[in-house]
């Protein structure tokens, strides 16, 4: 693993809240040593054992279902050993469930039973979130994801809140990810998707009051020149958000106060 730990605790939606039937750690026992870690994108499935190692990845898209997903999974990771599985989702999760389907994938992902397909325990989190926890060096941290769609996930002092910033409203009846998602990169042009991606990112750390902003997803590389308080993360630090998740108990949701959490 990269850096130091961070501890972290929970807001309403975040990665460590009420885990789902049959994926509690046993009381007493130490976290699991060695995490398949799953980081499942709109174009592609990329995964590895740790926060370091080979990467494998494989094509997704329309047609990808979860039960397809695990099963390529599985293939192309015979001969490896792990003891609990990590998989960023790109969608909405409450309580470590998923709670939508995703916007770019196939269906069938609700519902389903990720524990009995791998034989093994597992976390899901927003995929998002895996890699905003991987980046995280303190304070208040947003996090964007620029890829097929956008990811946005705040942290502040160690308390994780993914978010669905991306299919709010943000103009011209389009939402932020119609602007800064791949969509809109080719709806727009490279030149002026630059343009958005800046205004956007001086928009939101306004209004989250962050400290600093962390860029990640494939479309970062486009990017020529950062907004200030900006810098550019390492997309391999989704897989060590997904063992970082692990290295912690399952903390006490600490709750904002009324009328201060998502809507």
């Amino acid at each position: 693993m990269h850096g130091r730990a961070r501890r972290f605790t929970c807001t309403s939606a975040a990665p460590q809240n009420r885990p789902m039937p049959g994926n509690r750690s046993p009381r007493g026992h130490r976290a699991p040593r060695r995490i398949l870690v799953i980081d499942v994108g709109g174009t592609h499935i990329k995964f590895r054992v740790d926060a370091r190692g080979r990467i494998f990845r494989f094509s997704s898209g329309p047609g990808l279902g979860p039960e397809r997903m695990t099963r390529k999974v599985l293939k192309r990771a015979r001969g490896l050993a792990w003891d609990a599985v990590s998989i960023g989702y790109p969608g909405l999760v409450f309580h470590g469930r998923i709670a939508a389907e995703p916007h770019n994938l196939g269906e069938g992902w609700m519902g389903f039973d990720f524990a009995a397909a791998f034989g093994k325990p597992v976390r899901i989190v927003n995929d998002a979130a895996m890699q905003a926890i991987g980046s995280y060096r303190g304070g208040r941290m947003l996090f964007l994801g620029l890829g097929t769609g956008l990811g946005a996930t705040l942290i502040i002092d160690g308390a994780v809140e993914p978010t669905e910033i991306g299919h709010m409203p943000y103009r011209h009846g389009r939402t932020f990810e119609d602007y800064l998602g791949e969509r809109g990169r080719r709806r727009l042009g490279t030149a002026k998707w630059r343009h958005a991606v800046v205004e956007v990112i001086a928009h939101l750390r306004t209004a989250f009051e962050a400290d600093y902003v962390v860029l990640g997803g494939g479309n970062c590389r486009r990017l020529k020149k950062l907004p200030p308080h900006a810098r550019r993360g390492d997309n391999r630090n989704a897989f060590v958000g997904g063992v970082r998740i692990w290295q912690q108990r399952r903390a006490p949701v600490r709750r904002r106060a009324a009328g201060a959490g998502r809507g």
